[in-house]
């Protein structure tokens, strides 16, 4: 079923709220990043950021509407995010999926740059694991991280090869995290944890090496 004009004014103002929160957080350089909420099942429809528009800032043309294909399903003047092609491959492969969040931060660029010669990210006993669901007693999880192809048809395929159910995000090399969840809240919070376990991460090692060069020979 087509989504109704209310399901499309609703994910807009529900973007718009996702959008400033990370804004404020300084989660979208030069205009980078994209975001999406699902809107329809059968034909897939989502809502997405426009390309290129400063996400720091709210206006009417901030967002639209696109099929499985990531095409505009109305006549427009405003182009998709180039990426868009990715939020596709995650409402396809995962149906429970109703929002994927896309930021370039400092810390997931230099997560996926260190741990890229491994081809994922782990870590393990730390609580905001539980942010992404998972409740085991000293979990681990592993996200994985693929090259940062220009081309996005080869990025969207590297990516549906390797997201799973069990970790809700992938990095891309040098570049940003996809995340997503049942809804934009879940999102959300999956999002705010990949990023505090990066960031967490890497100021461990930036001490551990302190520590190190510190230690009395």
């Amino acid at each position: 079923m087509t989504a109704t004009l209310e399901q499309r004014l609703d994910a807009f103002r529900r973007l718009d709220d996702v959008k400033m929160t990370f804004a404020r957080r300084d989660w979208f350089p030069g205009t980078s990043g994209n975001l999406s909420i699902k809107i329809a099942d059968t034909p897939l429809q989502f809502a997405v950021t426009a390309s290129g528009k400063d996400k720091t800032k709210l206006s009417p043309e901030d967002y639209l509407i696109v099929d499985q294909d990531s095409r505009p399903v109305d006549a427009t003047a405003l182009k998709p995010s180039a990426e868009t092609l990715i939020h596709a491959v995650v409402y396809k492969k995962f149906a429970q999926a109703g929002a994927c969040f896309h930021v370039h931060t400092v810390w997931n660029n230099l997560i996926s740059e260190l741990y890229f010669g491994h081809r994922a990210f782990s870590i393990q006993g730390q609580e905001l694991i539980k942010g992404l669901g998972i409740w085991e007693e000293n979990a681990r999880i592993t996200i994985p991280i693929v090259e940062n192809y220009a081309d996005i048809p080869t990025l969207a395929i590297a990516i549906e090869k390797v997201i799973t159910p069990e970790v809700p995000g992938v990095l891309i090399r040098n570049h940003g995290i996809y995340a997503w969840g049942g809804n934009d809240f879940e999102a959300k919070r999956h999002l705010e944890a990949f990023e505090f376990l990066f960031e967490y991460h890497a100021r461990w090692l930036q001490l551990r090496q302190a520590a190190v060069s510190t230690t009395p020979n």
